[in-house]
């Protein structure tokens, strides 16, 4: 018995990106790279004190970005991922957790794409906050601290949208090589300066973005690496510092953190603990009695992150002063206290929130004086 030879035809089915979606994709992308083309960098500020002699200390001012705070960046580099991944389009509803200033920033950006903003924000968070998040067109879900994550999602899943997920894509949405990232910012400031090469960044950490950033640039670059330590400090009820010094990633803490933008209640997959040279645990009373006393040096108000870095940063700088070292510390300026008047600067707030600022106020105006802590 005899076979034929049988030709099978099948169809091959070929689904193309449509003309309209590509269009559209290049569109915002040079819509966000026009916005970013037009913004200048943030600045850098000497911050004189008298027992500042051989050790100086810098605070870059991230809240001078559009959106008034370093998250401006994040959203930026969030939004540029999920369009290049192609998980965003004209007609995806955008959606975050956050306690805030990333979703400020995070609905600036939706706005000059024409997009709708969710943010799935804790009940704590400062009006100030929401009222910037609602002047960006975006909306607002209030929810206790442990349902931010699975609220954001079960929201992106019914309205068939895109979950930014800040807290698991900061680390990877942001280019740490360089291509004027906050590290690169950083080194090219301080180019002219007495000690340009600093001894130590301090920063704070949210999502831990920054942190990786700067600790991974650090180490792209060998000379940096060798001179310039990364130093991430934690406010009270968050699990960071306990994860980078016994690595256990299901530790987790049921009270949400004061500090508005830093501090997490879990172990953020963006952050890195192994880029990290020291952590310090800094109390709370502590970053906000800095940011008072802070605002005499200035002139001006910080949030309450920024405490946290300044006094983390102070420490390290007296124990320099106390070794008789020579160099520079950079920390930052977050955001701007406008928007805490009805928490930090509010004695009321402080004091229902039983937190005692005079012995670190003491602490500082001694430390302006001696350079000890």
């Amino acid at each position: 018995m005899g076979y034929r030879n049988v030709k099978i035809r099948r169809k091959i089915k070929v689904m193309t990106l449509s003309t309209e979606k590509k269009t559209w994709l290049a569109a915002a992308l040079t819509i966000i790279n026009a916005d970013f083309n037009r913004s200048s960098d943030t600045h850098l500020i000497k911050v004189d004190l008298p027992c500042f002699v051989d050790v100086s200390l810098y605070l870059k001012d991230e809240s001078t970005h559009p959106t008034g705070s370093l998250k401006h960046r994040l959203a930026r580099s969030l939004f540029l991922y999920g369009l290049c991944n192609g998980v965003i389009n004209q007609n995806t509803t955008i959606v975050e957790s956050s306690s805030g200033s990333t979703a400020i920033s995070e609905a600036y950006f939706a706005r000059l794409l024409g997009l709708r903003f969710i943010a799935v924000v804790p009940k704590s968070t400062a009006s100030e906050k929401i009222k910037q998040i609602e002047f960006y067109g975006g909306e607002c879900f209030k929810v206790e601290p442990q349902d931010l994550y699975a609220k954001a999602q079960q929201l992106a899943d019914e309205l068939n949208g895109h979950y930014m997920d800040q807290f698991t894509y900061a680390e990877r949405a942001t280019d740490w090589r360089g291509n004027s990232n906050i590290a690169e910012s950083i080194f090219a400031q301080m180019a002219l300066e007495s000690h340009q090469i600093p001894s130590w960044i301090v920063v704070s950490a949210g999502t831990g973005g920054t942190s990786a950033t700067i600790g991974r640039y650090l180490r792209y670059n060998p000379a940096l690496h060798l001179k310039t330590q990364l130093a991430v400090v934690d406010p009270d009820n968050s699990v960071f510092f306990d994860y980078y010094r016994d690595r256990n990633n299901e530790i987790t803490n049921n009270k949400g953190s004061r500090i508005e933008g830093i501090g997490r209640p879990r172990v953020e997959p963006s952050f890195l603990p192994d880029v990290v040279d020291h952590m310090i645990q800094v109390p709370d009373a502590a970053s906000i009695a800095t940011i008072r006393w802070l605002e005499g040096i200035l002139g001006r108000k910080c949030g309450g992150s920024t405490g946290t870095n300044v006094y983390g940063a102070l420490q390290l700088i007296a124990q320099m002063i106390k070794n008789k070292q020579q160099g520079s510390v950079v920390s930052m300026i977050c955001d701007s206290g406008e928007r805490y008047l009805n928490s930090y600067y509010s004695d009321e707030w402080v004091t229902q929130q039983q937190l005692d600022l005079a012995p670190y106020t003491q602490q500082l105006e001694n430390f302006m004086l001696t350079g000890e802590m």
